[in-house]
């Protein structure tokens, strides 16, 4: 399981060092993708799996689904780590997560998650106010909480 948040820089070649807590649970290689909220998504690549069998099973026929899995896959990298922790990310994911210098990498459960310092900032703003109210809608989460 992933979790923990971390900050770190971006090198000129458009490298991140992935904190060696995450990156053992990582595996090898992974996959990294568009992300929703303008973040990037990874994936060891067993979860890689599992969730591709997954949006495989949503139905062609209708025109969100189709939507969906072209944006998914469509950004998808196969991605490894060199002998220094670093990743390569492609450029297009960069600019679609808006990231230059500054990234926050965070542990979500089953996937990493890399934002640009001022995405996630912005998302932690807006997420702080409704926190308590989305907990409460939740019920199932309620009683782990």
């Amino acid at each position: 399981m992933f979790m923990g948040e971390y900050e770190r820089n971006i090198d000129s070649k458009g490298r991140v060092i992935i904190p060696a807590q995450l990156r053992e649970a990582l595996g090898g290689s992974f996959v990294m993708t568009k992300g929703l909220d303008q973040c990037l998504f990874v994936y060891p690549d067993e979860e890689w799996d599992t969730l591709t069998e997954q949006l495989q099973e949503l139905p062609f026929t209708r025109s969100d689904a189709r939507a969906f899995v072209r944006f998914f896959f469509s950004g998808a990298a196969d991605c490894s780590a060199d002998s220094q922790g670093r990743t390569l990310i492609p450029s297009n994911l960069r600019d679609y997560a808006r990231l230059d210098r500054e990234a926050v990498i965070i542990g979500v459960g089953s996937r990493i998650e890399i934002w640009s310092r001022e995405g996630w900032e912005e998302f932690q703003q807006d997420a702080e106010q409704s926190y308590e109210e989305v907990a409460e809608k939740l019920t199932d989460l309620s009683s782990v909480l």
